[in-house]
């Protein structure tokens, strides 16, 4: 499987192309995702794609996401019969990275008990831990202030899993205090990093 769309970039920072998977979920905070796929594809050498939860959808058109996007319907559409292909690891196998943003509260509360009931949980329970992944958390103050985040959250850097930690600001409910996602260019700037330490290793 190889989603379509690729960067329109110079040269490539490798033999082949990037692949970064980003997974978004039911936060607020996903009303960011066109410019963070935007931003990403200004990065030479990557190619998108997107893996969407249900309740994501509400809070983004599709028409602004110029890279392949996929969604629980999709997983259940491709598979007929026992030689067909299953999504979540097609996906798993075509990524190099993996970027959850937002983590919403629901999902993250999932990925850390290992519940797999959708095509996002599916690819991130079966992602290969030796890739990074990369997650962004996004949700009220006083959910982040909740006990059961801080160790929800250091049970998926325990998985090895790398979080972009949320900042205060004054969120879109009109609490203020942390919880908000990073900001697109910190998000990006960290998936550049990773781009710079992968380069250097395939160099070694």
């Amino acid at each position: 499987m190889e989603p379509s769309t690729s960067c329109p970039a110079a040269a490539p920072l490798m033999k082949r192309p990037f692949h970064v998977l980003v997974g978004v979920t039911g936060s607020v905070a996903a009303l960011k995702l066109p410019l963070l796929v935007s931003r990403l594809l200004d990065i030479p050498g990557l190619e998108v794609a997107v893996v969407t939860t249900e309740r994501a959808k509400h809070f983004y058109s599709p028409q602004d996401i110029p890279v392949t996007l996929y969604s629980d319907a999709d997983e259940w559409e491709m598979w007929k019969c026992r030689s067909d292909p299953v999504l979540h690891i097609d996906l798993r196998r075509w990524a190099d990275l993996m970027l959850v943003a937002p983590l919403d509260a629901n999902t993250l509360g999932k990925v850390a008990s290992g519940i797999c009931d959708n095509l996002l949980t599916c690819v991130i329970r079966a992602w290969d831990c030796r890739k990074p992944l990369l997650f962004c958390p996004a949700m009220n103050t006083v959910m982040w202030e909740h006990p059961i985040t801080a160790q929800q959250v250091g049970q998926l850097k325990a998985f090895g899993y790398v979080e972009i930690p949320c900042v205060a600001k004054k969120l879109v409910c009109g609490d203020q205090g942390l919880g908000a996602m990073a900001e697109v260019g910190t998000i990006v700037d960290k998936v550049k990093e990773v781009l710079f330490w992968h380069g250097d290793s395939q160099e070694s």
